[in-house]
């Protein structure tokens, strides 16, 4: 289930929205340019076929936007030293608050992650879930948690062969919000 939850910058004792209707959450990132959409889920998802499965989809986005490169990313638990290694340089990769170039364009065909958008004077907490497609505008200020156990695929779009570049911010702001698993805990 996909979740927006909005708090003030400061902190999250205050929740400003709390939502998990698709068509609220669609018009309340719409404001800032963020498009969010659901597409379909597959079964049997991974990172080498979801391209194939997603095609038509992964198309109709790359035209429409100009993404040049697509790609999928897979993390599945798994009880090994690489897989926990993974995990944790991953995670700690996209916590920190930062932005980039080029806009984000994610969409979640297994699993689910986090996506804090910080907006002016707000955080916008996106609990994306597979099915959702979130495309994070460039130069917005956001970070992203997929928890301690990653377990998603994801399609990343990209303008250029550079893919994910992050200009980070050096703030801390991201260790004042609920994490994926406080987040997932409360759903």
């Amino acid at each position: 289930m996909t979740l927006l939850t909005v708090w003030p910058d400061s902190g999250p004792e205050e929740t400003l929205v709390r939502t998990t209707d698709p068509e609220e959450i669609a018009t309340a990132l719409k404001e800032h340019g963020v498009r969010f959409h659901r597409w379909s889920v597959v079964d049997g998802v991974t990172a080498g076929n979801a391209l194939r499965i997603y095609e038509k989809d992964v198309a109709r986005v790359s035209e429409t936007e100009g993404y040049t490169y697509v790609d999928a990313m897979e993390m599945t638990p798994a009880d090994t030293d690489e897989y926990r290694a993974k995990a944790v340089e991953f995670r700690n990769k996209f916590l920190a608050e930062h932005t980039h170039d080029d806009d984000e364009d994610r969409y979640f065909a297994r699993g689910a992650g986090v996506f804090y958008l910080h907006i002016g004077d707000k955080v916008y907490g996106v609990f994306c879930t597979a099915g959702d497609l979130l495309s994070v505008p460039a130069n917005t200020t956001h970070w992203f948690d997929m928890g301690t156990t990653p377990d998603y695929v994801s399609i990343r779009f990209f303008h250029d062969d550079d893919g994910w570049i992050g200009n980070f911010t050096g703030s801390d702001i991201a260790t004042k919000f609920p994490t994926f698993d406080e987040l997932s805990s409360g759903m």
